[in-house]
């Protein structure tokens, strides 16, 4: 059986020169990045030159970068310091958050710290007007406004610089969760109205178990975890050297070609919606349907016709890895609480679909092949 992966929102397959980059740091060059001999002054190296390249891509100081286990340590850093080094009172944010920003602003809202949720048009966009509403509302209160990038489930995707620009206009601090957008566009930090972005490295080729936070200079955030003076004093504990040495090498691959990769990878969506629409009928989408949204993800809901229910489970007997939601919840009996945000009333089965660099067409062609067979399935009358 021919098995297709189409759950790269999920997480991605390593590429082949990030195994071979990270090698070395895995095997001879072993030593504590904070020791002061030989060995420790080697990986101290590395990690310094994988800062840089990630500063040079993104065009920030390197001291800006602070390396960390992934997007959620690193959501969780901004959000907790946020309230309790920065003076904020008021944390304004959407519904559809990754659960590292929802659950978090819950917990934080449990201590006495104001949650404002923003409305949400029908695609998963934020109302900016409700945003200006809000920030006009709490000025000079202490407000962060916390927005993701684009959504990990329907890929809906905002104008940081419009949401920005509120922001520095109100005196608000800003922080958006870009774990599905950095490695797929480019960032100009330096520009971007932007106080905290974050990123996971394994969502563009890259390792596991390693990200980053981009703060700003001055934004004044202590560390969360203790009991070290690594990452310049922000984050305790020794580094993952072959982690990040592999997340610089993902990001340099990532950056070669980025709008030869976002040719690519949208023509393979836009593929598969155009199939999907041909062979089955009921079929449609959720969140954004412009090409302005996240181009590696593709939010199918299928007709509520009886043959959606075991849908999944169905697509992975035949071959077709995808999801029905965030993998962040994998084993959970919840459903998406994006979708029921957005279409509460809406029947069917919903599912994502991602693609990577590494997809191709006949991949996508023969998913949709699978999905028609299970349509047009005929019961067995017994």
């Amino acid at each position: 059986m021919n098995r297709i992966y189409l759950d790269n929102a999920a997480t991605t397959p390593m590429a082949p020169e990030v195994f071979e980059a990270m090698l070395p740091y895995l095997k001879e060059h072993f030593g504590n990045p904070s020791a002061i001999h030989a060995y420790g002054r080697r990986t101290r190296a590395a990690v310094e030159q994988a800062r840089r390249t990630v500063a040079r891509l993104l065009n920030c100081a390197p001291g800006e970068i602070i390396f960390t286990s992934g997007g959620t340590e690193a959501d969780n850093m901004v959000l907790k310091g946020a309230v309790r080094d920065l003076g904020v009172k008021h944390i304004i944010t959407s519904p559809i958050e990754h659960h590292a920003v929802e659950l978090t602003a819950h917990a934080l809202e449990g201590t006495g710290t104001r949650i404002h949720w923003l409305r949400l048009h029908a695609d998963g966009k934020p109302d900016l007007a409700h945003l200006e509403e809000r920030l006009r509302m709490t000025q000079g209160q202490g407000v962060l406004v916390s927005i993701m990038h684009a959504n990990n489930e329907i890929g809906t995707r905002i104008d940081l610089d419009a949401v920005g620009g509120l922001c520095k206009m109100y005196g608000a601090l800003f922080h958006s969760d870009t774990v599905q957008t950095m490695g797929h566009y480019r960032f100009d930090l330096e520009r971007t109205p932007v106080d905290f972005i974050t990123c996971a490295a394994h969502k563009f080729h890259g390792p596991k178990g390693v990200g980053f936070l981009y703060m700003r200079s001055g934004a004044g955030l202590k560390p969360m975890i203790l009991g070290g003076s690594q990452e310049r004093n922000m984050r305790a504990g020794t580094e993952n050297i072959a982690g990040i040495v592999g997340l610089a090498r993902a990001m340099e691959i990532a950056y070669e070609d980025v709008e030869g990769h976002q040719r690519h990878v949208q023509g393979l969506k836009d593929l598969m919606k155009r199939e999907l629409l041909e062979e089955i009928p009921g079929v449609g989408f959720n969140g954004d349907p412009s090409d302005d949204s996240l181009y590696t993800v593709l939010n199918v809901r299928f007709p509520d016709d009886g043959k959606s229910e075991m849908l999944l489970y169905n697509l992975d007997i035949e071959g077709v890895a995808c999801s029905g939601g965030s993998a962040c919840s994998s084993g959970s009996n919840k459903g998406s609480h994006v979708l029921a945000a957005l279409y509460p009333e809406r029947p069917g089965a919903n599912i994502r679909f991602s693609f990577s660099r590494y997809t191709t067409a006949a991949e996508v062609e023969h998913a949709v092949g699978v999905l028609k067979r299970i349509f047009q399935a005929v019961p067995v009358n017994t």
